[in-house]
């Protein structure tokens, strides 16, 4: 799940981005509003938190580009009024945390978000004896647990949410990495090939579409 975080605190933007990547999420962390919008333009997000007070303006003004987008918004901000809430809400967030905000409930609520109507992503995804749960990142192949990083298992959701269609390869490479990691011509490939060998004994199969990405099919499937 790669996410966007708006937070001009350096010392809390550091805290909640290794934090969030520590539980399974890719964050791409910016201080302003200007530099998010740059982010947007240039990358795909599952969701974003936003802090209020930026140092080049309200941060819920971010909120129509994200939602042209389809990107949920956790707003995550110091004002805890009320009143302050329901602006917030109002002007088109989709929650609402409170600084200072506890990292689980952060990863939580923005599970959260992605599973509301609309959204693609569930809980849990199974496929035959596969099976994938996004909220503690474990993964298994006929009730044995996958020994998977971090990035293997975010391909692999990438591949159960799609079949049986494909992958797009930059899509892969949104998900998997920030916008300041560089990725190697084979960083993407050698990860597929360590996830096809793991799912080979369930029968799963990772086709390479040339040019194009990847998708994941059982054995007998055309």
């Amino acid at each position: 799940m790669h996410i966007l975080l708006v937070e001009d605190e350096t010392d809390l933007r550091v805290l909640a981005a290794s934090g969030l990547q520590r539980r399974g999420f890719v964050v791409d962390a910016v201080a302003t509003l200007a530099a998010a919008h740059d982010c947007l333009e240039v990358a795909r997000f599952d969701a974003a938190i936003v802090d209020r007070r930026l140092p080049d303006g309200e941060g819920l003004t971010l909120l129509p580009a994200l939602a042209r987008r389809g990107v949920p918004a956790l707003v995550a901000t110091a004002y805890g009024d009320v009143e302050d809430r329901i602006a917030g809400l109002d002007a088109g967030a989709d929650d609402y945390v409170v600084k200072p905000y506890d990292l689980d409930e952060v990863a939580a609520r923005l599970r959260a978000l992605l599973r509301r109507p609309g959204q693609r992503h569930s809980p849990v995804l199974t496929h035959g004896v596969l099976r994938l749960e996004t909220g503690s990142g474990q993964a298994w192949l006929s009730d044995e647990p996958l020994d998977l990083g971090r990035r293997e298992f975010a391909l692999l959701r990438l591949l159960l949410e799609a079949m049986p269609g494909v992958v797009i390869r930059d899509v892969v490479q949104d998900r998997l990495y920030t916008l300041d990691e560089a990725v190697s011509p084979n960083a993407l490939e050698a990860i597929v090939s360590r996830l096809r060998k793991r799912l080979a004994p369930g029968g799963f199969l990772i086709e390479n579409r040339r040019g194009i990405g990847w998708r994941m099919v059982v054995g007998s499937e055309p």
